[in-house]
């Protein structure tokens, strides 16, 4: 669980790190497209000052985050460019009288924090509207007459509008680019997430760091595999099966859930036979296919996001082979040996069969997958099984004023942000309307970015925003002072604009001190302002960075420590619920029925074990008087994900259990393990200590004897059938790998069990 560093040094530079990516080169020009043209327009026509308006409509609205399909898009722009141009509207007619503009203020901005009640995009539009409304009171919003009113309007709709113009008639050519692209960041995460899974055996060491990023690397394939397949329904649940590429992307979608729990099954072998002397035979070759797996699944990634066809895999096959080539050496090797051989080392000998067998499986898998990018790309059709998504039901207006009504109350975490929001917004807007401060609204602007639902979230954001602003004016100031040519002044805002819009999703705060210069030279490109400008924006952003922090602090807060336990429940009830459909499949294999049930649940854990991660992490980042004892809590974090892991490692060796051999004692432990882990689930939602753990471990001992039984029996059996498949074969192949699993469950569960107990206390 990735942790942040509280090292204050540690934890500053931190905030300023790139994400993993390359820069969005595209939405750089796209951003100076958009703007470029309302401010030549303007300086044009030398009507500077009305453009500007035009320019931050356009500016918003091309803001807007969706990450969806065409209509969504679309959309979300329109309701951004109307949202716009009626905040204006409000704005300029309550601007002139302070008894009016405060409470308008308070309700506009209440009304948009609770507009997060609906998703990113309704949040991503009531943020930019309530920016819009900010500045529009403060800057450009004056009711002198009706006929400036009406064409301030019409220019404010007029930049919205060419914005979402431009966007979506570039779009529309190709509406399923979105689908494509979230296929393609699913299979770029999955890249990185299988290259991680070798670390735990090259690096022992170093097995804490490594668990931290490999279950971040998790987190992020999953969430953009639901966002995958979000997006897929989106645009093409109306007409399911008709279109040729949405049939393709279907299947490379579910089958990056398929590869994502084989690699989790992976990493569980490749830390179990890290701990033994034989892996070290086979540690280069294993090494090696695991990097042609990443490195395929970022050529498939390319040709998905590119569409152009250039997965090679022969680099893939041949370590492929040349692991099975030596896995049959150090078979041979330790069987010509069976006089002297341990049971051991022949559990060792199988695990490392296992691990190669995953391996093969996932290459050919990847193969699959990369004939299926080439029918895509090419346009080719292809005889696959069909495969179904349930679309996501739409909301009917009945629920969405039911979720209104039941969230207005001060029990939503929503519902105390959104009135946080409003009255940190309206104090700062009235501070500075009061005291009269030249551009005080930046005052009001950084404290509306700035305040987030929770403390972490606010602390991180103003950080990095005071920060980036302060580092920006002094680059600001320099240019003003430096550079005196008004073209010249335009080209360095038009190159600040690209590189700030280029790196924006790599880091927030670089994105910001590149922003800042760029506000700067914009506000004496259209106005007199001078140096003096940036020295304002500073003392103002600090000043909201302040109120912010004081805001989230002081007002209504819901700290994550009170919380927790009930994410951390719904956790351990969601892969109780896996670990209960996985073991009914062990106990009854003739029952073929699970299979769609084992991966909806599965999902369904996976899910809220990245949202406990989300819940410690913002634990973690919130004051240390208040977040009490971190280290219990990372400890039962990291040893259920281990639980789903090894339930995971279960689940992907059903399809070789027969059944035909069953541990005498397999019901009775996992009926028992089912219940301690109800009870670890009632205790931490009950605020109770668990009860004590029952006798475990005399179950294992009977498996222990039945396993090593059959290990003594197949080494017998060696001697004189090497080679062919019988029962005591099967039976080995079957039951080591649920020893061993049932082994690991036990111990974390036991951990479990004593870390909620000192939680309890």
């Amino acid at each position: 669980m990735p942790f942040t560093d509280k090292r204050p040094l540690s934890w500053l530079l931190q905030q300023f790190q790139l994400q993993p990516g390359k820069p969005a080169i595209f939405s750089g020009l796209r951003s100076l497209f958009i703007l470029g043209v309302p401010i030549g327009v303007g300086m044009i026509t030398g009507h500077a000052a009305e453009s500007a308006i035009a320019t931050m409509a356009a500016w918003f609205v091309g803001m807007v985050n969706v990450d969806g399909a065409y209509r969504q898009r679309a959309t979300a722009m329109i309701a951004a460019t109307i949202g716009v141009t009626v905040m204006f509207l409000i704005a300029s007619l309550v601007s002139s009288h302070l008894w009016l503009s405060v409470p308008t203020t308070f309700l506009v901005i209440f009304i948009a924090g609770l507009a997060s009640l609906y998703g990113n995009v309704a949040a991503s539009v009531s943020l930019v509207t309530s920016i819009m409304f900010v500045i529009s009171l403060a800057k450009f919003a004056s009711f002198s007459n009706l006929s400036t009113l009406i064409q301030h309007c019409a220019l404010c709709l007029a930049g919205g509008t060419w914005t979402t113009v431009l966007l979506l008639g570039l779009w529309v050519v190709r509406p399923d680019i979105p689908a494509m692209q979230t296929v393609a960041n699913c299979y770029l995460s999955l890249s990185k997430f299988v290259d991680l899974a070798s670390s735990i055996a090259l690096n022992p060491q170093d097995r804490q760091e490594w668990a931290q990023r490999f279950l971040q690397a998790q987190d992020t394939v999953i969430q953009n595999l639901t966002s995958a397949r979000s997006v897929w329904t989106t645009i093409w649940n109306r007409q399911k099966g008709a279109n040729l590429r949405g049939n393709h992307l279907l299947v490379l979608i579910e089958d990056v859930n398929q590869i994502i729990n084989s690699v989790v099954a992976l990493s569980e072998l490749l830390a179990i036979a890290s701990e033994h002397q034989l892996f070290s035979r086979l540690q280069r070759e294993i090494q090696q296919v695991i990097e042609q797996l990443a490195i395929a699944l970022q050529m498939l990634s390319e040709a998905i996001a590119k569409g152009k066809n250039s997965v090679h895999l022969g680099d893939l096959d041949r370590t492929v082979e040349a692991l099975e080539h030596q896995r049959q050496v150090l078979r041979s090797q330790v069987l010509n040996q069976t006089i002297n051989a341990q049971t051991d080392e022949y559990s060792d000998l199988l695990n490392l069969g296992k691990i190669t067998a995953s391996l093969t499986k996932l290459a050919q898998q990847i193969h699959t997958d990369a004939d299926i990018v080439t029918d895509l790309i090419q346009r080719k059709p292809r005889s696959i099984a069909q495969r179904d998504i349930s679309p996501p039901a739409q909301p009917e207006r009945s629920a969405i004023i039911d979720t209104l009504r039941n969230n207005f109350t001060f029990d939503s975490v929503l519902f105390r942000h959104a009135l946080r929001l409003a009255l940190i917004t309206t104090f700062a807007e009235l501070l500075a309307s009061v005291l009269q401060l030249p551009r005080g609204y930046w005052i009001t602007l950084t404290a509306l970015v700035a305040l987030k639902p929770n403390f972490g979230g606010t602390s991180e954001t103003t950080v990095q925003r005071v920060i980036g602003t302060i580092l920006g004016g002094i680059i600001g100031i320099a240019l003003v002072l430096l550079v005196k040519n008004p073209l010249a002044i335009a080209v360095c805002f038009l190159l600040l604009v690209f590189v700030a819009m280029s790196v924006r999703s790599l880091s927030y705060s670089i994105f910001i001190i590149l922003l800042t210069p760029a506000i700067i030279l914009l506000l004496n490109i259209i106005s007199a302002g001078g140096w003096k400008v940036g020295v304002l924006r500073i003392f103002d952003s600090f000043a909201g960075g302040v109120l912010a922090l004081l805001g989230s602090y002081l007002l209504f807060p819901r700290w994550e420590r009170q919380q927790l336990p009930a994410q951390l429940e719904k956790t351990i009830r969601a892969n109780l619920a896996y670990f209960q459909q996985v073991v009914a499949n062990y106990l009854h294999p003739e029952d073929n029925a699970f299979a769609d049930s084992i991966n909806m649940l599965r999902h369904q854990a996976a899910l809220e074990n990245a949202n406990a991660n989300a819940a410690a992490q913002r634990l973690f980042s919130e004051p240390r008087h208040i977040q009490g004892e971190i280290e219990p809590v990372m400890t039962l974090m990291a040893y259920i994900r281990g639980f789903f892991s090894s339930v995971t490692t279960l689940a992907e060796h059903l399809p070789e259990f027969s059944g035909e051999y069953q541990f005498t004692e397999l019901k009775r432990l996992t009926d028992t393990i089912v219940q301690v882990l109800e009870n670890l689930a009632d205790a931490l939602g009950q605020g109770q200590p668990p009860q004590p753990l029952p006798a475990l471990d005399s179950y294992l001992e009977v498996i222990h004897h039945q396993i090593e039984q059959l290990h003594t029996a197949r080494l017998s059996e060696i001697a004189t059938n090497s080679n062919s498949l019988t029962p005591i074969l099967q039976a080995v192949r079957e039951q080591t790998p649920l020893s061993t699993e049932l082994d690991r469950i036990v111990n974390e569960i036991k951990v479990m069990h004593c870390v909620i107990a000192r939680l309890q206390e």
